[in-house]
């Protein structure tokens, strides 16, 4: 997305992955890999699960949502500083606000306490939820980030969530940042029956971009966003902040899903 991007703008963009399947030491190499971006002379990385929280050590600096959220999906190299930003939960909610500007976010579950969760937990509360009951099977981890999150958005109720179903019979909304639905994580991460109309579903999983929490979710007649915008828009905003440069949303949309296509097939 970045490369093809870069090439509409004519900028000599290279897009490297460094895949932890496939790296020995598996995501306990994350401090290799970030000496061997920065000796290469990267502009800077993008930080994906599981390592968004793993990474923070690591560097010199994080940016004011990086520092409230406790997660960095993008990492700049600039003047031997590593500088850690999260466009997570902006991607997230300009998602959000192009394609469920007419739900109401009052009341919402999110299920997932991790690094993504911390930044659509953040971004839903922005987009006008009062009511965030937050999920996970590591209940430590929820209740940090309820802490958290209620620091930040005083005004806002934000809970830890043990009984799922229970909270969702009560939501207006779902939203699932955990791997669950992933190729590898194949599965619904909240049972089957819960899945009812008013209730609206919103993914941030992108392959498949069908999850099985939104084939099912729609099979019950319930409203869906699925992870594609997220993806999309969390990356435009972190192409602007490796080469300062106003990237089109709209054709790297495009390019995501003529790619997701071309995998698919």
């Amino acid at each position: 997305m970045h490369m093809d991007e870069g090439q509409s703008l004519g900028l000599p963009v290279n897009y490297e992955l460094f895949d932890f399947d496939l790296i020995p030491a598996g995501a306990s190499g994350l401090p290799a890999v970030l000496d061997e971006a920065e000796r290469r002379g990267f502009t800077g990385l993008n930080v994906t699960y599981p390592s968004k929280q793993a990474v923070i050590p690591l560097l010199h600096e994080l940016s004011p949502e990086a520092h409230a959220l406790h997660s960095v999906n993008t990492v700049l190299f600039r003047g031997g500083r590593r500088i850690g930003h999260n466009t997570d939960w902006w991607g997230f909610a300009e998602s959000f606000r192009r394609e469920m500007s007419d739900v109401n976010p009052r009341r919402i579950v999110l299920v997932g306490a991790g690094g993504a969760g911390a930044a659509v937990g953040y971004a839903m509360l922005k987009s006008g939820t009062e009511e965030l009951g937050i999920h996970d099977m590591d209940r430590a981890r929820a209740a940090a980030l309820a802490e958290r999150m209620s620091g930040l958005f005083q005004n806002c109720k934000v809970t830890v969530c043990d009984d799922v179903a229970r909270a969702l019979a009560n939501a207006d909304g779902l939203v699932h940042a955990t791997p669950t639905g992933m190729q590898k994580y194949p599965g619904l991460p909240v049972p089957a029956e819960c899945l009812r109309p008013p209730l609206w579903v919103a993914e941030i999983v992108y392959v498949p971009l069908l999850t099985e929490l939104l084939r099912t979710a729609r099979q019950h007649g319930c409203r869906t966003l699925d992870g594609d915008g997220m993806a999309v828009f969390q990356g435009a905003m972190a192409f602007e902040l490796f080469f300062g440069v106003n990237p089109d949303t709209a054709r790297m949309q495009r390019r995501f899903h003529s790619k997701l296509a071309t995998a698919a097939a």
